[in-house]
């Protein structure tokens, strides 16, 4: 569940981006794993669903650092967080997520997917490019692969 105050638009990342709506100083808790904000499906859903359902539960949600065996996606604004190299937040702990720096109201918060997702095969198509203060170049969006 997102702590701070945030919402989605645009990103030159990938689609959808989940920003800040007010300063967040660096090492603030921003997200806390709450049962009651996370949908909960087991391999058996993902299987059930339509292929459709089951590309947007896969694009959107995680699985569960407990138990490889269920997934999660989130009912807030937090399933928009994009993936970067260079995150802005860190999500080491499967319960909690912090500000690795001050964020502005108005900036992208990113995470590593890396940290929390460990089927996360992400790709960066137009080798060489890092962001640049934790966005994405503008020329070529970060990719997710299922």
């Amino acid at each position: 569940m997102m702590l701070v105050r945030t919402y989605v638009s645009p990103s030159i990342i990938d689609g959808l981006g989940v920003y800040a709506d007010e300063f967040i100083p660096a090492g603030t808790l921003i997200w806390k794993l709450n049962p009651k904000f996370m949908a909960t499906f087991s391999l058996r859903d993902m299987e059930a669903f339509p292929p459709h359902i089951r590309e947007y539960v896969e694009k959107y949600g995680f699985p569960a650092h407990e138990n490889k065996d269920l997934y999660y996606m989130e009912l807030d604004n937090g399933r928009f967080m994009n993936h970067s190299e260079t995150p802005n937040t860190d999500f080491t702990r499967p319960d909690s997520g912090y500000a690795l720096c001050d964020i502005q109201a108005g900036e992208e918060l990113t995470s590593n997917y890396h940290e929390f997702d460990r089927t996360f095969a992400g790709s960066f198509p137009h080798h060489g490019l890092q962001p640049q203060n934790g966005h994405a170049p503008q020329n070529g969006p970060w990719v997710r692969h299922n």
